[in-house]
């Protein structure tokens, strides 16, 4: 068997750039659907077995017509080549409102030849499959609405651990029941206890259910095709089965920058330790993220230059550059001219963090000198607004008493 697995596709995660003005659609999306088509001709080309996507189709429950048309035309080209394909659930597909349809809904309703929709925990056996010789597990997302129904909890954390005990056992009844000269395959759309994510989260949605990392490393599993984290990985790296997050196909967020994106081959066949071939999808748009702190006021602009990649490095790129500097720099920064130097890259995002310096001013006429350590933390507290000054110079006092009464001899 040769499966290929893919996840998080949020074909329609449109947050930077500008629109194509051939196709009308947004750049970024033209990215998202570049990969997706290389996954597609991947499948094709190779002559898979079977295609699992683990969920997460676009960016919310409600994709514009145009982003289903656009999906809609990659799932067709697989179900024309006739591979098996199964489409699983992710957060960001389903709506929260119990029996509201979930965004893939169409493929279900028209049945879409070669095409299954995975909207609830099932077991699939052979004859499910079309034929192939393969069972799969699928444990789609589980919205919280109808987490908290189905347990009858008003306390998510107890829902949480309900329902993972029920998935175990669950998961655990299908294996008995499973045919065991077939290999079988667990795809979820899920967090896995151990996983590790990517530097932002910003995508992520709802509360996560843990699944613990004994239930999806059982070794009756030939491969686990998780979604859900965007940051490749194998959490049981060097052991069977592998229980593999591909990752996003196109960087999302500054989170993923130095992150490559990839889709995954596996060559199942029971009995035998699954091969993971992880395929690079080239081509996908560079994020370039820098940031300083500005030490001097002088030659401000160029300062910020230099701490940004060349312009030929920064070409189609989308460029972050984060500087600290005290505040009353701030009409130095030539923002203009900044721009004018990134004008290559894709987009640019300067962000700007001034920091204020709190000092204590000591009246005109003193000095500090004429000051007692009681004077001086009366003032520091007194500009700084400290909560509680009255009770914290008590207490200095009553320290300084001490300290004056030991050294009496």
């Amino acid at each position: 068997m040769k499966l290929l697995h893919f996840a998080d596709a949020h074909i329609d995660m449109a947050n930077y750039g500008r629109h194509d003005p051939e196709t009308g659609l947004p750049m970024r999306v033209l990215d998202f659907l570049k990969s997706l088509d290389a996954i597609v001709d991947a499948a094709i080309t190779e002559k898979v077995d079977m295609v699992i996507f683990a969920g997460d189709a676009y960016k919310d429950r409600s994709p514009a017509p145009t982003f289903q048309r656009e999906w809609g035309k990659r799932m067709m080209r697989l179900s024309q080549a006739k591979i098996p394909t199964l489409l699983l659930i992710g957060n960001h597909d389903i709506s929260p409102a119990i029996g509201r349809a979930h965004a893939l809904q169409e493929f279900k309703t028209l049945e879409v030849p070669f095409v299954r929709v995975l909207g609830e925990p099932c077991l699939l056996t052979s004859e499910d499959l079309w034929g192939l010789p393969l069972q799969v597990i699928a444990m789609p997302w589980i919205a919280r609405s109808g987490l908290m129904a189905a347990t009858g909890e008003t306390n998510s954390k107890e829902a949480f651990a309900r329902i993972e005990g029920n998935m175990g056992e669950l998961i655990d009844g299908w294996l008995e029941e499973a045919d065991p000269s077939l290999p079988i395959i667990l795809t979820a759309h899920a967090s896995i206890e151990g996983a590790k994510f990517g530097g932002e989260r910003l995508v992520m949605l709802g509360n996560d259910l843990v699944l613990s990392g004994s239930l999806v490393k059982n070794q009756r599993f030939s491969y686990v095709a998780m979604g859900h984290i965007h940051k490749p990985q194998d959490v049981n790296e060097g052991y069977q089965p592998p229980v593999v997050y591909p990752g996003s196909i196109e960087r999302v967020d500054f989170g993923e920058v130095k992150e490559d994106r990839f889709f995954v081959i596996a060559d199942i066949e029971k009995g035998k330790d699954t091969k993971v071939n992880w395929i690079q999808l080239t081509g996908t748009r560079k994020f370039i993220d820098r940031r300083t702190v500005l030490k001097s006021n002088e030659n401000v602009t160029d300062a910020l230059k230099e701490a940004l990649p060349n312009p030929k490095e920064m070409f189609e790129a989308i460029v972050r550059l984060s500087v600290e500097y005290p505040r009353e720099w701030d009409t130095l920064i030539d923002e203009s001219a900044l721009r004018k130097y990134t004008e290559g890259s894709f987009e640019f995002h300067l962000v700007k963090r001034p920091q204020s310096e709190s000092r204590v001013r000591i009246a005109e006429g003193q000095v500090i000198s004429s000051l007692s350590p009681l004077d001086l933390l009366a003032q520091y507290f007194d500009a700084s607004k400290a909560k509680d000054a009255d009770e914290l110079q008590k207490l200095a006092q009553e320290i300084i008493s001490a300290d004056e009464t030991d050294l009496i001899p």
